[in-house]
């Protein structure tokens, strides 16, 4: 969730550095980016499990670590490496504007990679933050930040 929620306006963001979308009917756009946002969201499961995997437990998210963090990053980059070789290269899918940076030597976009090795940091954080207050309020603990169990 908030995975998706975070890639939504760096999707809109990134617009003018493909080709075509800033002349697309403004609906047709949205629904671009949103797509785009759920792959994110898709990208981001993955990679939680890929972890999960590794640590052999799905709960890693309470206590995670730098190690954790990195293989959570690595396995988005390397899926969106992928992704962005496979659409801009194979499919022609789409195609990165005149202004968007590119890494020569893969051709891949260089927001698309800053998108994954700047969100998923905050997106571990706040997922983690999440799950720890909803399984202190399940367990009627008292709550970080003064935020009192809700009876009812």
């Amino acid at each position: 969730m908030f995975t998706f929620l975070l890639n939504v306006p760096w999707e809109f963001l990134q617009v003018p550095l493909y080709v075509g979308m800033t002349s697309m009917p403004h609906w047709t756009a949205v629904q671009a980016c949103m797509q785009a946002a759920a792959g994110d969201a898709v990208i981001g499961l993955t990679a939680y499990w890929v972890v999960a995997l590794w640590q052999r437990r799905r709960g890693w998210l309470r206590r995670y670590g730098h190690k954790e963090c990195v293989v959570f990053v690595l396995t988005g980059l390397l899926i969106t490496v992928g992704l962005e070789w496979h659409a801009t290269v194979i499919t022609l899918r789409w195609t990165y504007a005149p202004v968007m940076p590119t890494l020569p030597w893969l051709g891949t976009g260089l927001m698309p990679l800053l998108q994954w090795l700047t969100l998923p940091p905050l997106i571990l954080w706040i997922s983690s933050r999440h799950f720890i207050g909803t399984l202190a309020l399940m367990k009627g603990a008292d709550c970080p930040l003064g935020y009192t169990r809700v009876i009812g």
